[in-house]
C-alpha cells in the first residue's frame, strides 16, 4: 500500500529543501524525494562551492598586492589546485550534513531515488540512473527507498543542468561545464570561457587569479547581458585591467581537439573567424530546466523552452501539481527558487495575504572581481517601457572606505521614476555589492520614495553611504562628490 502525504516535494535543492520545511512548519505531512545529493546544485556545484573557489582567489589576490597596505610578505605567494579545491569541497560537504540535518529537525521524510509522476498525486520512485557525482556525501541514513507514494500536492523542483550547444559537448575531459571546471586536478595555462553570464565570468574571474591566460568569448554586445549597459561597460574594463581578454559579438563555431588543448574557431560579427587556441574550453552557454523523465508530458503538464509553465504561485495546468525553481523558469536563481517554494506552500496551506511571486524585485549578483548586483529595470528597459526617470550615480572613488579598504573602483546607480520618486532600479559594480544591494531590495519591496531614502541615516564610514549619494546625485543633492 502506498505511503501517503500532504506534499511531497521533488528534488533537495534550495528551493526543494526550503519548500519542504515550510510545509512541514505548516502542519502539513512531507516529504523529500532526492536522487544524488541533499542540496541539488546549488550547494553541493554551483553557488556555495563557487564562493568558496572565489574566496581562494581573492585572498590571493590580496596577498599578492600586499605593498599596497605597506605590507611585506616573505617569498611568492601560489596556490595549490588541490588544497583550494579540498577547501571548497569540504565546505559542500559541511553544508549538505547541514539539510540532512534540517529534514530530520523537521520532520521531513526522505525518500532516496528517481521520482516519476504516474497520475496527479502519485509518484513512483526507482533506483537512481546514474551514481552520486559526489561520492564524498554518502546517502543520509533513516531514508526511505523505491516504491509508489501519494500526495494531494506534488511539487517540482528539479533545477537545471548546464546546456550544451551541438557540436561543442561537454567532454569532461577537454571540454568543461561548471562540474568540471570546479574541480581542476590542475590549473590549464590558458582557457577559453564560452559565455559571459554569471557562471562564464565568475569562473573566468578564478582562474585569471590563478595566473591562468584567460578569453571570454560572448554572443551579444555586452558582457553579463543582463545586466546594465553602463555597468557592464564597467565590469569589463576592470576585468580587461586585471588580464582577461574578452571578445563580445561573436561566437565559436567550431572546436577542434587535439591530445590535450582545444582549438576554437570563433567568429565576429564581420564574418571574420580566428581559431584561439586553449588548453580547456569552459562551455557556460546557459542552463535548461530538468523536465525529463518525470512523466509531465504523459500527464498533460504544459511545458515552453524547457521550462514547466506556472502561474505566479507554482501551480501548473494540471491539479495538484506544481512546480519552483528553475524548472519554473527565470530567473533561475537560488533564492528565487526559494522564495517561490515558500509561496507555493503557503497558498497550498491556505495562508492568508499570500502574494504571487514579483520577478521585478529579484536581486540578481556575480561574484567576480569586481562584484556585480542589480535589481529592477535597468536604464534601457526604463526607457523602452516609456517610464520618465532620473539616474543618479556615485563612485567609489569619493567613498572614504572604498579608498581605506583599497577598493575605489566602482560604481553605484540608482533609477527613479520622475513623477512618483519610486525606486525601480538599483545596478552596482565594485566591491561588496552582491551585500549591498539588499538594501535596495528592501526598499523596493516597501515602496519606498527617493525622499525616505534622502531621510535614512547611514553609517560612516561605509560603502553603503554611496547608496544614499546616488539616491542625492539623482535629484541634484549629491554632498561628497
Amino acid at each position: 500500500m502506498a505511503e501517503n502525504y500532504d506534499v511531497i516535494v521533488v528534488g533537495s535543492g534550495p528551493g526543494g529543501y526550503v519548500t519542504a520545511i515550510r510545509s512541514a512548519q505548516l502542519g502539513l505531512k512531507t516529504a523529500i524525494v532526492e536522487r544524488e545529493h541533499l542540496g541539488g546544485i546549488c550547494l553541493n556545484w554551483g553557488c556555495i562551492p563557487t564562493k568558496a573557489l572565489l574566496r581562494s582567489a581573492e585572498i590571493l589576490d590580496h596577498a599578492n598586492h600586499a605593498k599596497n597596505y605597506g605590507l611585506t610578505l616573505e617569498g611568492k605567494i601560489t596556490a595549490n589546485v588541490k588544497d583550494v579545491v579540498a577547501r571548497s569541497r569540504g565546505v559542500s560537504a559541511r553544508l549538505n550534513g547541514g539539510v540532512a540535518f534540517l529534514m530530520k529537525k523537521n520532520k521531513v521524510d526522505v525518500i532516496w531515488g528517481e521520482a516519476k509522476l504516474t497520475k496527479p498525486g502519485e509518484i513512483v520512485v526507482g533506483a537512481p540512473s546514474k551514481p552520486a557525482v559526489q561520492p564524498q556525501n554518502p546517502v543520509p541514513k533513516g531514508v526511505k527507498g523505491e516504491g509508489t507514494y501519494t500526495a494531494k500536492h506534488i511539487i517540482v523542483a528539479t533545477g537545471a543542468r548546464p546546456r550544451a550547444l551541438p557540436g561543442i559537448e561537454p567532454d569532461g575531459k577537454l571540454i568543461w561545464t561548471y562540474f568540471e571546471a570546479m574541480k581542476p586536478e590542475e590549473f590549464p595555462k590558458s582557457l577559453l570561457v564560452m559565455g559571459s553570464g554569471a557562471i562564464g565570468i565568475e569562473f573566468a574571474s578564478f582562474y585569471r587569479s590563478m595566473g591562468v591566460d584567460v578569453t571570454v568569448v560572448e554572443l551579444l554586445p555586452q558582457i553579463m547581458p543582463v545586466e546594465d549597459a553602463e555597468i557592464s561597460a564597467f565590469a569589463r574594463k576592470q576585468l580587461e585591467k586585471r588580464g582577461l581578454k574578452i571578445i563580445t559579438d561573436a561566437k565559436v563555431t567550431k572546436v577542434e581537439k587535439g591530445a590535450n588543448d582545444v582549438t576554437a574557431h570563433v567568429e565576429t560579427k564581420d564574418g571574420k573567424v580566428t581559431p584561439i587556441k586553449a588548453d580547456r574550453l569552459i562551455s557556460a552557454v546557459g542552463v535548461q530546466g530538468n523536465i525529463e523523465n518525470l512523466g509531465l508530458e504523459a500527464l498533460g503538464v504544459k511545458t515552453d523552452r524547457g521550462c514547466i509553465v506556472t502561474d505566479g504561485y507554482g501551480k501548473t495546468n494540471v491539479a495538484g501539481i506544481y512546480a519552483i525553481g528553475d524548472v519554473a523558469g527565470p530567473p533561475m536563481l537560488a533564492h528565487k527558487a526559494e522564495h517561490e517554494g515558500v509561496i507555493c506552500v503557503e497558498k497550498i496551506a491556505g495562508v492568508p495575504g499570500v502574494h504571487a511571486l514579483d520577478k521585478g524585485k529579484i536581486p540578481g549578483c556575480t561574484y567576480c572581481d569586481p562584484q556585480v548586483a542589480s535589481v529592477g529595470l535597468t536604464e534601457a528597459k526604463a526607457k523602452e517601457l516609456g517610464r520618465d526617470i532620473r539616474v543618479g550615480r556615485y563612485s567609489f572613488g569619493a567613498n572614504g572606505k572604498a579608498i581605506a579598504l583599497g577598493e575605489d573602483q566602482g560604481l553605484i546607480k540608482t533609477i527613479f521614476d520622475k513623477k512618483t520618486g519610486e525606486l525601480i532600479g538599483a545596478h552596482m559594480v565594485g566591491a561588496e555589492v552582491t551585500e549591498l544591494i539588499q538594501g535596495f531590495v528592501v526598499a523596493m519591496n516597501l515602496e519606498t520614495t527617493e525622499e525616505e531614502l534622502m531621510h535614512t541615516v547611514f553609517p560612516h564610514p561605509t560603502l553603503s553611504e554611496m547608496m544614499k549619494e546616488s539616491v542625492l546625485d539623482a535629484y541634484g543633492r549629491v554632498l561628497n562628490a
